[in-house]
């Protein structure tokens, strides 16, 4: 990981400070309005967004916290742990494997894996009180790619841009799974909230519950977007509000989106945070919540979160199935996408 060493100290504007952070390296980004904090140490995710003026950070932070991927002692190793033993939250890169563990091409890839495991390079690419970037880099293992991912945050703006090149290293052709592992939780997420998508959306409901006590869509569908039909009983369920907690568990795929962008706000008082996406590359939407049925592992009932997440490939099986159903991306010989994401605040002010 490398840094430019020796910059002027500047506590005003926009902003960039390294920390240390469970052992891991950090970077904050940092300007009037919002804090982010970059984990270079561990698969650049995002594990703060706060807006500064509410002391309101909108990514879950889990209750066991922020673990170094390094610390496995006492644990029993597996393809799903891989993930969620240092799963503290917030918003992750997946690449090239969405869900559950999947062998592609004879390389055995992990729940999410590989590069939300990985460390990442780190360099400050722009530092300046009217904008900071900062630039990360990893490459996959098990498949040859390269990924490089910048975060932009300019003063006076709550919002963060996030520019990425995917690249295959390699002169055959890849499939891969693309994705933004982004979550909601405590302070911010509570019932009655309102989950804001592009109008014609359809509903792609996963082919089996995820969570023994049941789900809240009926199979198989696809359904329109919000109100889709209720599992095992008349009636509708309206997927467009954050459900009470003990609401079964579920996980759904928005389909058929002409554009990328979504919203979470409080309709109290318009508070939230509006995503925006290149709908081309990442033409999924994944819809998972987990409002507390979940008593046993990993959850326990400490988990009132929802996922909304931007992907390429469906469903969250791996990613032989998402080739096997024509969702995965598929990258040419030596070939690369572009990719850019903004994550801006919404504080219902006219």
């Amino acid at each position: 990981m490398t840094y430019r060493r020796h910059r002027p100290a500047r506590n005003w504007g926009a902003r960039v400070h390294e920390i240390t952070w469970a052992g891991l390296r950090a970077l904050v980004l940092e300007n009037e309005l919002l804090r982010v904090t970059v984990l270079a140490g561990k698969g650049g995710d995002v594990a703060e967004f706060c807006y500064k003026p509410r002391d309101m950070d909108f990514v879950w932070l889990s209750p066991d916290g922020l673990r170094n991927p390094r610390d496995v002692a006492g644990a029993a190793a597996d393809d799903t742990a891989a993930f969620l033993d240092h799963y503290e939250g917030g918003w992750q890169e997946v690449l090239p494997n969405g869900g559950a563990p999947s062998t592609y091409r004879g390389a055995a890839l992990a729940q999410h894996g590989e590069v939300a495991g990985l460390p990442w390079d780190a360099d400050i690419a722009a530092d300046d009180a009217r904008e900071v970037a900062v630039r990360l880099t990893v490459r996959a293992r098990r498949l040859p790619l390269r990924l490089v991912k910048t975060f932009r945050l300019r003063a006076g703006e709550p919002a963060l841009l996030v520019e990425e090149e995917l690249a295959n290293e390699s002169g055959v052709p890849i499939d891969a799974m693309w994705g933004h592992h982004i979550v909601f939780g405590a302070p911010f997420l509570r019932p009655g909230h309102r989950i804001d998508v592009p109008a014609g959306a359809l509903v792609v409901p996963h082919g089996t519950p995820i969570e023994p006590h049941g789900r809240r869509v009926a199979a198989p569908g696809p359904h329109g977007w919000p109100l889709v039909p209720a599992d095992g009983a008349d009636g509708t369920v309206d997927l467009s509000v954050v459900p009470e907690y003990g609401a079964p568990s579920e996980i759904v795929y928005l389909t058929g989106l002409d554009e990328g962008r979504y919203a979470v706000v409080d309709p109290a008082d318009g508070l939230g945070l509006r995503v925006t996406w290149d709908v081309s590359v990442l033409p999924h939407l994944w819809l998972w919540q987990e409002q507390g049925a979940t008593i046993d592992h990993p959850w326990w009932g400490r988990a009132y979160v929802v996922g909304l997440e931007p992907f390429a490939g469906y469903p969250t099986d791996g990613l032989a199935a998402a080739v096997d159903n024509g969702t995965a991306l598929r990258l040419d010989p030596h070939g690369k996408r572009r990719l850019w994401l903004r994550a801006d605040v919404l504080t219902g002010a006219a």
